[in-house]
């Protein structure tokens, strides 16, 4: 699913965000930057662990903040490492909104034109994967109304269920545009 919003474009697919093509892909990270299981884990085998020790440098940050590593060995040029929980491994509405803010604000600073997001919280986090689709979409199609280089969202999800809530936000959220 796509739709345009100002000068870009939002997707959501099915698939294995560490093969997307796009400038940069985000890890749903802890505040330490330690990459363990789930998504920083797949990013981690796939890209190498040069991802992870360039990440823990800049660690620990604030739950909500974002830092910017190198690909290592995958598609993407770039890893935003989005720290959506702390060490307790929980999160909230706040610390997914802020993390996903922070991430598309870091790409569009560093001039970067496309990024692909996980369902940040819902793995070890517990997060609701429909509660996460309301934030996330919803501060991407806000962000890129007015972003200065960022130029393509996508949200890149693993499983079925996931990726129809995430769906069924972008067709709630342009349903109401249109009444």
């Amino acid at each position: 699913m796509q739709v345009n919003i100002g000068r870009g474009t939002l997707r959501i697919l099915r698939g294995d965000i560490t093969e997307q093509p796009t400038e940069a892909i985000v890890n749903a990270a802890n505040n330490h930057l330690w990459m363990g299981a789930g998504v920083a884990g797949a990013i981690k085998r796939k890209g190498g662990s040069d991802i992870e020790s360039e990440a823990v440098r800049q660690g620990p940050i604030e739950v909500g903040e974002a830092v910017l590593t190198g690909g290592g060995k995958l598609r993407a040029k770039y890893v935003i490492h989005a720290a959506g929980m702390g060490q307790d491994l929980h999160t909230d509405a706040e610390k997914v909104r802020n993390a996903t803010l922070n991430s598309l604000r870091l790409a569009d600073t560093q001039k970067i034109a496309s990024v692909s997001f996980p369902a940040i919280g819902t793995g070890v986090g517990g997060f609701s994967p429909h509660h996460c689709a309301k934030i996330m979409v919803g501060e991407a199609v806000k962000f890129l109304q007015n972003a200065a280089y960022l130029k393509e969202v996508a949200f890149v999800l693993f499983d079925e269920p996931t990726s129809t809530a995430f769906e069924q936000e972008l067709k709630n959220l342009f349903s109401a545009r249109k009444s």
